[in-house]
């Protein structure tokens, strides 16, 4: 009888736990952009990031098409809406790095955390409990390269039935 009131108490604690972490918002993405030609594809896309209000600072690096894209404390910004802006200016994401601070993180295959800018699941994650900084790679369709989705197309089988949920994106720890 007492185990299973200490039980219930532990459950009820992760989920507290897990509604702190739900909290968690982006607070950088690194994109690389691919489709690029010359100094004025990246200003494009420099000015499109620049315009949006989350927003805080965006740098470049023109060797590598690297967008490191810092957002404003309290912001809730979206991996879709980052993409969708790099899109509106002619060009792809060919890979993107969302850096997320977490507190009491569980760490697991097949685990997901949900926050405002939507709901993220571990793929081949080692179990772990992650604290502070957090790096994620995005590994839905059209947030890495063709050639990269399709060689992952097999593990991510696995993860399917989630992918029709909007919002749900598909994470590896880096």
């Amino acid at each position: 009888m007492k185990t299973d009131i200490i039980k219930k108490r532990l459950i009820v604690l992760v989920m507290l736990l897990g509604m702190i972490n739900s909290y968690a918002q982006i607070s950088k993405a690194e994109i690389i952009a691919t489709g690029l030609t010359c100094s004025m594809c990246s200003n494009a896309i420099n000015k499109q990031l620049k315009a949006m209000p989350e927003v805080e600072k965006v740098m470049i690096d023109l060797n590598n098409n690297t967008f490191v894209v810092n957002i404003k404390k309290n912001s809730v910004i979206t991996p879709q809406q980052l993409k969708a802006n790099i899109e509106k200016t002619g060009f792809f994401v060919g890979s993107m790095i969302l850096t997320i601070d977490v507190d009491n993180l569980q760490l697991k295959d097949n685990t997901s955390f949900k926050n405002e800018s939507g709901t993220y699941v571990f793929v081949d994650a080692k179990e772990k409990i992650a604290n502070g900084t957090l790096r994620l790679k995005v590994l839905n369709s059209g947030f890495v390269t063709k050639k990269e989705y399709k060689q992952s197309a097999k593990m991510l089988s696995k993860y399917l039935a989630l992918d029709a949920q909007e919002g749900t994106y598909f994470v590896k720890t880096i």
